[in-house]
């Protein structure tokens, strides 16, 4: 499945009218569901992440004139940390023991610029689209969000998975929904309290089934506050295993879409900015489904 644009490529090259005509019908039955929230100065962002600004740095009204009949489209300029709505960590965010994944010193990658090594431009080309589950635990548990600082457990994972027809296998995405992403820019004090999500065992578990990216529909994916250790999923996944984390989806709509269908597996497309050294880039993200 994840070749399904190389093929669509080589069935334009190398096929008939007739070959391409099916496959623009096929593509044409896809359902497109976005998975952002419209980010803005009043977004939610953990304390000690920079904020977000956004200013006109040459608006219609100055550079009316200095072409004749002509105004400038406005220019933007961007400030902000990298870690908003919804963002993708790189691998190299988070250190355990003074170590990044693969045993590499933290002290080795970090950067004037940026980092060094494992930073979000290192992102798979190959992995811009994937297979990927959504693990709807609140829609499993029939509540329509979990309760602030509640762990999600390995049982939950196992029995979501199981009711929802979701076969995790290496290799593949998998979502979380939590239920707290309606709270993103409607109630920011519920959506920077406690948070539900995986604890400690529950990211171990993910580790073991070898997935290539975890996400989820809040602030920063693990539970908060959490048993003992900070930010245990982050060291798991990121330090120990480098597996990628994507926080701030907004999983709503998809979790409406797919509780209409027999399985809770779809097409997930992330594709970041390849700015060399980040730590994390904000990222456009949404769901294909049949």
């Amino acid at each position: 499945m994840k070749y399904i644009l190389l093929l669509a490529a080589l069935m334009f090259t190398h096929s008939g009218l007739g070959a391409q005509a099916k496959l623009l019908e096929s593509l044409s039955k896809a359902r497109v569901i976005e998975l952002n929230h419209v980010w803005d100065h009043n977004s939610p962002l953990l304390s000690f992440n920079p904020p977000y600004a956004l200013a006109l740095m040459d608006n219609h009204q100055d550079t009316q004139g200095m072409i004749p009949e002509l105004s400038f489209a406005a220019d933007i300029m961007y400030f902000s940390g990298q870690h908003g709505a919804p963002n993708l960590d790189a691998i190299g965010h988070i250190g355990h023991n003074g170590q990044a994944y693969g045993g590499i010193s933290t002290d080795a990658i970090d950067g004037a610029q940026g980092l060094k090594e494992l930073g979000i431009e290192q992102y798979p080309r190959e992995r811009l689209l994937n297979r990927a589950a959504l693990l709807d635990v609140a829609r499993f548990k029939g509540v329509s969000h979990l309760p602030g600082g509640y762990e999600i457990t390995v049982k939950d994972l196992q029995d979501t998975a199981k009711a929802q027809q979701v076969r995790i296998k290496a290799g593949m995405s998998v979502l979380i929904r939590t239920g707290f992403g309606q709270f993103f820019n409607t109630d920011n004090a519920t959506y920077l309290g406690p948070r539900p999500g995986p604890g400690q065992s529950a990211a171990q578990w993910l580790a073991q089934q070898h997935v290539f990216l975890a996400g989820s529909d809040q602030l920063s994916f693990e539970v908060v506050p959490e048993n003992g250790t900070r930010f245990p999923a982050h060291r798991i996944l990121l330090a120990q295993h480098g597996i990628y984390i994507v926080e701030n989806l907004n999983l709503e709509a998809l979790s409406e879409a797919l509780a209409k269908g027999k399985s809770n597996e779809f097409m997930l497309v992330l594709n970041p900015p390849r700015v060399r050294g980040a730590t994390g880039m904000a990222v456009n993200a949404f769901a294909i489904l049949p």
